[in-house]
């Protein structure tokens, strides 16, 4: 049981607690830039998600074998080894969302994600829970960018996935262009920001004085006694 709520938390961790979007502001280019339309926000992420799940459990598998002068370059040859493949993948079976990403597909492999992840958690930990942390933090990047995609396209053209009608029941509602700009990027981003912001926060932790504590008696029993001394 105890491992099983282990994995559940490597998993769910990325989804917004450790959000790499949203709360640790990462990945902020590719994010901004092909946001524009849910569709093409959807696909960057599935895409990242394949390369954070596939060179995560590659650098696991061997991280004792990586020597820690090279770690750095060994990373980045795996993970643009993943980027290749869905490189090629993209190209050929889906060519038009392969065009709309256009360069910022082959940036994945300088993504400060999928590196950060390599580092801090698959190169320091067993083959499963690498993969359930890719796997997280990947739907995590992949929410984080359909929330910022649809928001975007909704209100900047009036359209949702693939140009699918969104503001047909309500003809009294007109697109605002300025969420199809960068201007428009940057507010829905900061929007989303402060709302997982809020939904993160802690507590406050508060102190608790001896009047209060449940164990002020026998405490101040224990005190009495050492003056009696």
């Amino acid at each position: 049981m105890a491992e099983k709520h282990a994995c559940w938390k490597v998993f769910t961790k990325g989804l917004l607690r450790e959000n790499p979007t949203l709360v640790g502001l990462l990945g902020m280019c590719p994010t901004l830039a092909v946001t524009s339309q849910a569709v093409n926000a959807l696909g960057m992420g599935l895409a990242t998600m394949f390369v954070l799940v596939g060179s995560n459990l590659v650098i696991s598998a061997l991280r004792k074998v990586i020597p820690a002068a090279v770690k750095l370059p060994c990373y980045i040859v795996i993970i643009a080894g993943f980027v290749t493949i869905i490189d090629f993948l993209l190209h050929g079976f889906l060519p038009e969302l392969h065009e709309s990403l256009g360069t910022f597909l082959s940036l994945i492999t300088v993504n400060c994600i999928i590196l950060g992840r390599a580092e801090m958690f698959a190169s320091k930990n067993p083959v499963f829970p690498s993969i359930l942390d890719g796997l997280g933090m990947g739907a995590g990047f992949t929410l984080s960018l359909l929330a910022i995609g649809s928001v975007r396209e909704i209100l900047g053209c009036g359209t949702w996935m693939a140009g699918t009608p969104f503001m047909v029941s309500y003809p009294h509602l007109q697109p605002l262009s300025i969420f199809t700009s960068t201007a428009g990027g940057f507010l829905t981003l900061g929007v989303l920001v402060a709302i997982a912001g809020i939904l993160t926060r802690k507590p406050p932790v508060q102190e608790v004085g001896c009047e209060a504590c449940p164990m002020a008696a026998a405490c101040k029993g224990a005190e009495n006694k050492e003056a009696d001394a």
